[in-house]
């Protein structure tokens, strides 16, 4: 499959007044990447450096702070998208009707194609099991009237990250699709998760309300921002269990911003065990749980961040009934856990 193509033969002009307090980044490479979706940083980048984009009629750097009043003049070529295409990949179905189908999506797995993953996602797997799935969704700060470019993600009403393992809905007809989507976006749909966190988190249970935005510097991650900057986010967490140096929670998460969990529980000082952004290991070996290990017996337990969607209570998109499905605990997680139960009971 051909990657993601520029088409240089056909522009839409687009103009844009910067409000400020609308945005949480200034640097105006970031800015354009959030706003335009489909488009990468890279690409934004060199559409500036090749002067389509316009500052108050001024050709501007990548790295100009924006400032409320300005006025972006943008020149962006269309993009030729690799057709999405079905594949036969196995899928561990929670539930399914006909206007909706609930999947325990493993770690590893991406959600829907993008620059770099065409192939092996969610969606290709779901368009060979349900041949056809809805594209009718234009995410929250895109307008069609004002010439946003929306982003299309068929079925898919909500996201796990790639390394997130747990349940997932997709919708599979339009009037489904705009129910659910409608559901998460006025937070009407309850969520909790499960995660392994590092050290002793310091109580049973807590709310940790801290707004959320791109870090300056990293755009790929999310950072706790001020007030008045980041976009508010609020996670509630309660205790499971306590291990030697770890403890086993669960969150219910009430918004629903990128990395919310992962950087929150980061901010405390009880990131995710194995989180490769925001965490202090990549892998979790034998020896973390058992000191006494030997070096023979020593191994890998855990490669990926020990986060798992759990739960999803909300109201069927025809029905209105009200729904509660759950995932089974992932076995990498599972499997972990059962060490430390183990070590306990023989301890």
């Amino acid at each position: 499959m051909k990657p993601l193509q520029v088409d240089y033969e056909h522009f839409t002009n687009i103009k844009i007044t910067v409000k400020k307090s609308a945005i949480e980044d200034y640097r105006l490479d970031i800015y354009l990447t959030k706003r335009f979706g489909e488009y990468s940083r890279n690409l934004i980048q060199r559409f500036i450096r090749d002067n389509l984009v316009l500052v108050n009629n001024r050709p501007a750097k990548p790295s100009y702070q924006l400032h409320h009043g300005d006025i972006i003049l943008i020149k962006l070529p269309g993009l030729i998208k690799p057709q999405m295409v079905a594949e036969d990949i196995p899928l561990d179905i929670i539930y399914e009707d006909d206007d909706f189908i609930a999947i325990n999506k493993p770690p590893g797995m991406v959600v829907h194609p993008a620059g770099g993953n065409w192939k092996h996602t969610l969606v290709n797997a779901l368009l060979h099991h349900c041949g056809t799935l809805p594209m009718p969704y234009i995410p929250r700060g895109i307008n069609p009237k004002n010439n946003d470019m929306p982003i299309y993600r068929p079925g898919i009403v909500h996201r796990l990250d790639k390394d997130t393992s747990g349940i997932i809905l997709a919708a599979k007809n339009v009037q489904a699709h705009f129910n659910l989507a409608g559901q998460f976006e006025r937070r009407k749909i309850e969520k909790e998760y499960l995660a392994l966190v590092e050290k002793d988190i310091r109580f049973d249970s807590d709310v940790i309300e801290k707004p959320l935005g791109r870090h300056r510097v990293i755009y790929r991650k999310i950072a706790v921002r001020k007030k008045g900057e980041g976009r508010e986010a609020v996670s509630h967490y309660e205790v499971i269990k306590r291990f030697n140096k770890f403890t086993f929670i669960k969150v219910m998460p009430r918004t629903g911003r990128t990395h919310q969990i992962r950087v929150h529980l980061a901010s405390i000082g009880n990131p995710v065990v194995c989180d490769n952004t925001y965490g202090i290991r990549k892998e979790l070996y034998l020896s973390d749980i058992i000191p006494e290990t030997s070096e023979d017996d020593n191994k890998v337990i855990l490669r990926r961040q020990a986060l798992h969607a759990s739960k999803l209570t909300f109201y069927h998109p025809k029905t209105n009934q009200k729904i509660t499905l759950e995932a089974p605990l992932a076995d990498d997680i599972k499997a972990t856990l059962d060490i430390w139960f183990f070590t306990e009971k023989c301890g």
